[in-house]
């Protein structure tokens, strides 16, 4: 649809919501849509993958998406009821937080599921994201800031079409025994995604001090166990899924209530405001996601951020005094980056246009995407993905190193080390194909690529019920087919943004070891993480700008490559 050379806050570029061939059908893990359009962080076609419930009711809306062009030339929103789509203003939504705007519209509606933009994207923060059910966030790309560049406030879906599947019986037969090879994953939603800030605290690559460090003195402060113990109210879930993995929490911090309604920090949260910024407390924690939620900014990129400017102040490079730890001070920055308020108006534009005009290399970004809370010098191939992703930065799209075991019909040894990047980059291929597969498929993480880490290795299984819901069969060559197919178009549309093999790297910082812990003395060489480029770039048949012909003539995509 697009040409390349739109800009991803113009009113050419396309924005599309999306649901997949699960959706509407109640299986465990299909709770989640896709939010495609130009990323204002990367310049490049991104995606972007949320849970909750608006994907449901997409799934039963009686449409497979929705593609929103140009620019409306006052606040609106859409509606998509019954059948039924509108453009409604929306000037008395705008201005308005998020779990407000969902509220209004509900009742405006009688009921339906809302995707929605805060203050952060209305003021075109660069990494504002779209929220969900209030707290699910199509985060990362920036798609926040492409809904308010086209005065977009709000979608709400609302539908009671039964979606038409291949063979009913067979659906209930394996969505019933999915639930059964889900009960490992099922007990590890106790502590869902926070569970992991002691792990790897012990493991010494618990991103810290502006990725500094890999160990945190406060790290069992912030921790899930502790979340869960002090202020955890509730576990939440997605449409039809029995994992319930989701945080839900209650308290409050300097006197402003925590409010059960945005949910609570995941693993992500917790690092990015906790150990990143060197912050071990936990209420502080749960008021900044809160008011990224509201505001809709990701918190990822948010904390991120945050860190780079504390580290902006101690070498002197702003008059502002933004010390490390100080949670008063992160939820004050996290407050004049969405309303774009002094320095906060400069880092709403990303750190990586920051750095360029200050001269500085300590912006942990690659592609224009901050980096996630996940340590690449303790994790090889998850670097390899950081330097060659078309996405930028995602930890979402290879499986981590950590995991100690891997699904049989790969054929991987379970016993390489995390710290090896010598023998990556097939590893990294194989496992970037079979993410993309299931982003393809739209099915959640934990559901997928993650489960089998607790037990539960789940593509047999998702592969039946994609052919009870489809007629389709799909081995396992076929589906990492899918997934090298799709994996490829992103690359392909990245390189019609002139965006090359000279862009793949890690921030320099990754070539300084980490001074202490379980992974002390780790490092990422540029040299060898270039040498691991090659040999990753040959086994998938890329040249500098991404497949080849011959390469595209192996998938059945002739006619493509436009680059």
């Amino acid at each position: 649809e697009l040409e390349g050379g739109e800009d991803p806050l113009g009113e050419d570029n396309l924005l599309i919501f999306a649901a997949g061939p699960l959706q509407g059908t109640g299986v465990p893990g299909a709770g989640r849509h896709v939010v495609i359009s130009k990323s204002p962080k990367t310049g490049s076609v991104n995606d972007s993958y949320a849970g909750g419930f608006f994907a449901h009711e997409l799934g039963a809306s009686g449409y497979d998406g929705l593609i929103v062009r140009g620019k409306s030339d006052s606040p609106s929103y859409i509606s998509l009821i019954e059948g039924e789509g509108e453009i409604r203003s929306a000037e008395d939504l705008w201005g308005k937080p998020v779990a407000e705007t969902e509220s209004i519209l509900k009742e405006k509606h009688d009921g339906g599921r809302v995707s929605s933009i805060g203050i952060g994207g209305e003021n075109i923060v660069k990494f504002s994201c779209i929220i969900n059910d209030r707290n699910r966030a199509a985060g990362r790309p920036g798609f926040g800031a492409v809904m308010g560049s086209k005065n977009l406030k709000a979608v709400i879906v609302k539908g009671s079409t039964e979606k038409p599947v291949h063979s009913r019986e067979e659906l209930r037969e394996a969505r019933s025994e999915f639930v059964d090879v889900l009960s490992p994953v099922i007990k590890w939603g106790k502590y869902g995604s926070s569970g992991a800030v002691t792990g790897l605290d012990e493991m010494g690559i618990l991103p810290t001090k502006n990725f500094r460090e890999g160990v945190f003195d406060g790290a069992e402060k912030i921790s899930g166990e502790r979340m869960y113990e002090e202020i955890l109210t509730e576990r939440d879930t997605c449409a039809g899924c029995p994992v319930r993995c989701k945080r839900v929490v209650k308290t409050k911090f300097r006197g402003e209530e925590v409010e059960e309604k945005y949910g609570g920090p995941e693993y992500e949260t917790l690092a990015s405001f906790g150990s990143l910024c060197l912050n071990d407390d936990p209420d502080s924690i749960a008021l900044a996601n809160q008011k990224c939620n509201a505001y809709s900014l990701d918190t990822i990129s948010t904390g991120n951020t945050i860190a780079f400017a504390m580290e902006a102040s101690e070498r002197g490079f702003i008059e502002e005094d933004i010390e490390w730890g100080d949670a008063e001070q992160i939820l004050e920055m996290v407050e004049k980056i969405a309303h774009r308020e002094g320095l906060g108006d400069l880092l709403a534009d990303g750190i990586d246009k920051v750095a360029d005009e200050w001269g500085v290399d300590f912006d942990m970004q690659v592609k224009g995407q901050e980096i996630p809370m996940h340590e690449p010098r303790g994790k090889k191939a998850l670097g390899i993905s950081y330097a060659t992703s078309p996405r930028g930065a995602n930890h979402m799209e290879v499986l981590h190193d950590t995991f100690k075991e891997h699904p049989s019909e790969f054929g991987f040894l379970d016993d390489f080390s995390r710290f090896d990047l010598e023998s990556k980059p097939e590893f990294c291929k194989v496992y970037e194909d079979l993410v993309s597969f299931t982003n393809s498929a739209i099915v959640c993480a934990y559901i997928g690529w993650v489960a089998y880490v607790r037990g539960a290795y789940t593509y047999p299984k998702i592969r039946e019920i994609l052919r009870a819901v489809t007629g389709r069969e799909i081995d396992r060559d076929e589906m990492l087919k899918i997934g090298e197919r799709n994996f490829n178009l992103l690359k392909i549309l990245s390189a019609r943004e002139k965006i090359s093999r000279d862009e793949d790297g890690l921030p320099s910082r990754f070539e300084n070891s980490l001074p202490q812990g379980a992974s002390s003395g780790e490092k990422i060489p540029k040299k060898e993480l270039q040498k691991a480029i090659d040999e990753y770039y040959q086994l998938r048949g890329w040249e500098r700008y991404g497949p080849t012909e011959e390469t595209l003539r192996k998938l059945d995509m002739e006619g493509l490559r436009d680059f």
